[in-house]
């Protein structure tokens, strides 16, 4: 880890937000003397540190330690990508990488013949869905209207309705599906 990169990263994101050290030590949890050595690079923060930091500055560690060309381009490789066999027989796979502070996921689908994957609840108003069909047929139910769509077709819709996804036909289906999901905003 580049030290002295680390520490103006820390420094940039404490004047971005209008801090003093002392307010964001207190907020940190961590003394004024070490957050001073860490911005100008000088000691090498213990991970349970770089955590209260991050907290205090209201970022995921993850952006906190990552490079700037490193949150440019993530790369997902097959093997890591998220594979779940669902009751049913039906077959999901998250290919995107996990991007912090990006709510958004593009999923691959196969479906059984016959198979009804079930509904989904309806996300936050905001976020969306955009479909589109590899092979086969897929019956999208959205509230209580049904669409048929074939391979080759694609659709948009507001998720912000209840949705299922089925296979009526004889041949497996798959599909993928672009998610952009709005999180639902906390009372105060």
């Amino acid at each position: 880890m580049d030290l002295a990169a680390l520490g103006r990263h820390v420094q940039q994101l404490r004047h971005d937000r209008g801090m003093t050290l002392q307010q964001l030590a207190d907020a940190a949890d961590v003394s004024v003397s070490m957050l001073s050595s860490v911005e100008r690079g000088h000691k090498a923060p213990t991970i349970v540190v770089l955590a209260r930091i991050a907290d205090g500055l209201g970022v995921p560690l993850a952006e906190l330690v990552a490079q700037p060309e490193d949150r440019r381009v993530i790369v997902r490789r097959a093997a890591e990508q998220e594979s779940i066999d669902e009751p049913g027989g039906w077959h999901r796979a998250v290919l995107t990488p996990v991007v912090p502070g990006v709510n958004f996921e593009w999923i691959r689908t196969t479906l059984p013949p016959h198979c009804d994957a079930g509904w989904f609840p309806a996300y936050a108003a905001g976020s969306h869905e955009y479909i589109a069909v590899e092979s086969g047929s897929l019956r999208l139910t959205l509230g209580d209207r049904s669409i048929d769509l074939d391979a080759g077709d694609s659709l948009y819709f507001a998720a912000d309705v209840e949705h299922a996804y089925a296979n009526p036909g004889t041949t497996p289906c798959t599909y993928y599906v672009a998610a952009l999901i709005m999180r639902p905003r906390k009372s105060r």
